[in-house]
């Protein structure tokens, strides 16, 4: 078993692998191409971001048609372009630290820098055509969500008055995302069996990795034996596994004797291996844990 040492080393690991179980990167925005659905808009003659005209640019017929939305579903986005490059953007957020709720109307809203963190903000506007101020309301009909704050489904209506003007521009998006990919999900074996080169004293283990989509994991951990003249300890970190789905993808690490605290070296024999993994999900701004692995393990002669 592993002592006092290898506890205060392993207590180390633990906290900095477990702090990123499952963590989204908090208020990151995701952006994701809406598959079906409608963005359009009227305005009063005279209404400057319009123009005084009506349009409306529908999914699949546009260049672009991408809905936004932060893992704290405070917020949703929409961004068009059009065939001919012009960009069209909608910006809704809920107060500062609550989510966009359905069937709620945001009166009130303003855009940044004016508005103060409990107003709801507003902004819509094309690339040469943006309000210095403005002011307006919308209201979420109907959102639904996703893992880490992906938007499957959104409708709502606004009203903006830019730049202290009375003439409205009236609008509504109705986007539809595809169905949201699945959560990374990743675990990690350890090998009840590592091997000690007796000559430089290097220590092997390793075992398995599984995912249920494509994963870098990044390993980490220790090896601790306690023997009557003290405690060996190594500890191993920054090295990758290429993780595929569909079967246990193999790996092993190499502690050099480099890696390993001075004063005790490894034995043939009984030893503890703590194991850690963690790897990004492509598809969502989160990192997963496979957790704390441990295992006691056999060290035998390479």
């Amino acid at each position: 078993m592993a002592g006092r040492g290898a506890a205060r080393a392993a207590a180390v690991l633990t906290a900095a692998a477990l702090a990123v179980v499952a963590a989204p990167l908090s208020g990151t925005a995701q952006a994701h191409e809406a598959v079906s659905g409608a963005l359009s808009f009227t305005g009063e003659p005279g209404e400057f971001v319009s123009d005084g005209q009506s349009q409306q640019f529908a999914a699949g017929s546009v260049e672009m048609f991408d809905v936004t939305g932060p893992t704290d579903e405070n917020a949703a986005g929409v961004t068009i372009v059009t065939p001919e490059g012009r960009r069209w953007s909608l910006r809704l957020q809920a107060p500062d630290g609550r989510k966009l709720t359905e069937g709620t109307t945001y009166t009130n809203a303003s855009r940044r820098p004016d508005a103060r963190p409990e107003d709801p903000k507003l902004e819509f506007g094309a690339d040469d055509r943006w309000c210095t101020t403005s002011t307006g309301s919308f209201t979420v009909s109907h959102i639904s969500y996703g893992p880490y704050g992906y938007i499957r489904e959104l409708d709502v209506t606004f009203e903006q008055y830019c730049d202290g003007s009375a003439l409205p521009l009236r609008g509504e998006v109705h986007a539809r995302t595809a169905e949201p990919p699945a959560e990374l999900a990743i675990g990690l074996g350890l090998d009840p069996e590592g091997r000690l080169d007796t000559k430089s004293g290097a220590v092997t283990v390793g075992s398995t990795a599984t995912c249920n989509k494509p994963a870098r994991i990044a390993l980490s951990g220790l090896v601790a034996q306690t023997q009557k003249t003290g405690e060996a300890v190594g500890r191993y970190e920054d090295e990758v596994v290429d993780c595929v789905p569909g079967a246990p993808v193999p790996w092993s690490v190499t502690i050099p004797a480099t890696a390993m605290e001075p004063g005790v070296s490894f034995r043939t024999g009984t030893a503890l291996l703590r194991g850690f993994g963690k790897a990004d999900d492509r598809d969502y701004p989160a990192t997963v844990n496979a957790g704390d692995n441990t295992a006691q393990i056999t060290l035998v002669k390479s």
